[in-house]
């Protein structure tokens, strides 16, 4: 099964090489390290923990668990692998001091993950929310490492998919020696797909020990785009298309209807090759507007939109938020997380697609700390966005009731990376063995 999976994945690169020749931007970035021609990496006797991230949430999920690595295991070598562009930029910003190298994960061919693993020889790997390649899970349990899968989640539709391979997917998990989940729900779909367990354990959310310091980035976008409350800023965060064009209508719609304060939009789609397009509809609406990526200028303090075409800066952006509406959920996409506004301490509103974190948006919603909306006809979306910013707009106090049981939410389940870490432990420690 592996050789067939192995020429699948062959024929599947060829096939698609014509896509990384047009768009090289995005897929030809660290092309040479995927074929696991990396850095050099000095060896010395220091233990190396592998820690892989798939893109930017999987990377500012990482963060506590970063900071916990550290503080238990200083004589640790960490080192952080991503797979996109974008988590690799943002990781090369936020893990510069804490890993000794950042690099591009390999393609999941034996020849490139041995590369790989040899260059860096490392004692565990850690996976950020059940990674799954197929090959870079056997050959690393071959090469005697830990794998682990760290913060785990397996969504219905995922399982689903998994479950089609249910025999080769048992042989996967046997080369996996632990997997710390986020929820009972994930640990039971895990298991289902033949992970014994033994091996299995709930630890929780990492992304609920994410903290918010004051930050330098925030204090300048505030000054450079004349952020107050007297202009409440509307943050449509991670936004997939075609939601632009129903958070920009609905846009239209508050401040029409507006008999207070102008609010202002903020939008940040979640990837970045469609920022030039987004800019597109943002100019068609006739409001003044400002792009992050450009020159400061005197507009960007009275920009009625701001698009924030930018990577690794939303999260500075959060404590500007009066609303924020979190994206990927309008569509059947599965919504983008909602944890990091909530850190933030903001008002938030998402669609009804919430399925990649069905267990967080239930909870939230239960404790009356996010407002999600219905499923409903395309033709109505924007009228029902508009409704539900005018309502926020109008009633601060609910908006600081939402954004107070946000914040309560999320300290009453902190402590995910402590119980991670403390599970690894006899791994890292060199106690447990295969």
């Amino acid at each position: 099964m592996f050789l067939i999976y192995s020429f699948l994945l062959t024929v599947s690169f060829i096939l698609l090489s014509p896509v990384f020749l047009l768009r090289r931007e995005k897929y030809a970035s660290g092309f040479w390290q995927r074929f696991g021609y990396l850095p050099k990496f000095e060896k010395n006797e220091k233990p190396v923990v592998w820690l892989h991230c798939v893109s930017v949430g999987e990377t500012n999920a990482a963060r506590p668990l970063v900071a916990e690595i550290r503080k238990q295991f200083p004589e640790h070598r960490l080192i952080v692998s991503t797979t996109t562009k974008t988590g690799q930029t943002l990781a090369e910003k936020i893990f510069e001091r804490e890993a000794e190298c950042i690099f591009y994960f390999p393609y999941d061919w034996r020849f490139s993950v041995r590369r790989a693993l040899r260059n860096f020889q490392p004692k565990a790997v850690l996976l950020m929310e059940t990674e799954l390649w197929f090959n870079f899970i056997r050959e690393t349990g071959k090469s005697g490492a830990v794998v682990a899968i760290v913060n785990g989640r397996l969504s219905e539709r995922s399982f689903k998919r998994y479950s089609h391979i249910k025999n080769f997917m048992r042989r996967v998990l046997s080369r996996v020696d632990l997997a710390l989940m986020q929820t009972p729900a994930d640990a039971k779909r895990l298991m289902q797909l033949g992970m014994r367990g033994s091996k299995v354990k709930v630890t929780g959310n990492v992304k609920y020990d994410q903290s918010f310091e004051k930050s330098d980035l925030t204090e300048a976008l505030r000054k450079r785009f004349a952020a107050s409350a007297d202009a409440p800023l509307i943050v449509a965060a991670s936004t997939h298309a075609p939601e632009e064009r129903w958070i920009l209508d609905a846009f239209k719609r508050v401040r029409k209807n507006s008999r207070g304060k102008l609010p202002r939009l903020l939008i940040a789609p979640r990837h970045p090759e469609r920022f030039d397009e987004v800019a597109e509809l943002i100019k068609e609406t006739g409001f003044n507007w400002a792009r992050r990526a450009e020159n400061e200028s005197a507009a960007d303090k009275t920009a009625e939109i701001i698009l924030l075409d930018s990577i690794g800066e939303l999260r500075a952006i959060y404590p500007l938020a009066e609303i924020v509406f979190v994206g990927g959920s309008l569509i059947p996409h599965g919504g983008q997380s909602i944890l990091e506004p909530a850190v933030a301490g903001k008002a938030i509103a998402t669609g009804f697609y919430t399925m990649n974190f069905a267990a967080v948006a239930r909870e939230f919603t239960s404790k009356e700390a996010l407002i999600q909306l219905p499923r409903i006809e395309e033709k109505n979306i924007a009228g029902k966005l508009s409704e539900v910013f005018e309502s926020l707009l109008r009633d601060a106090e609910k908006r600081e009731k939402l954004a107070r049981n946000a914040r309560a939410v999320i300290e009453e389940n902190r402590g995910a990376a402590a119980k991670t870490i403390e599970s690894l432990k006899p791994y890292l420690q060199g106690g447990e063995t295969r």
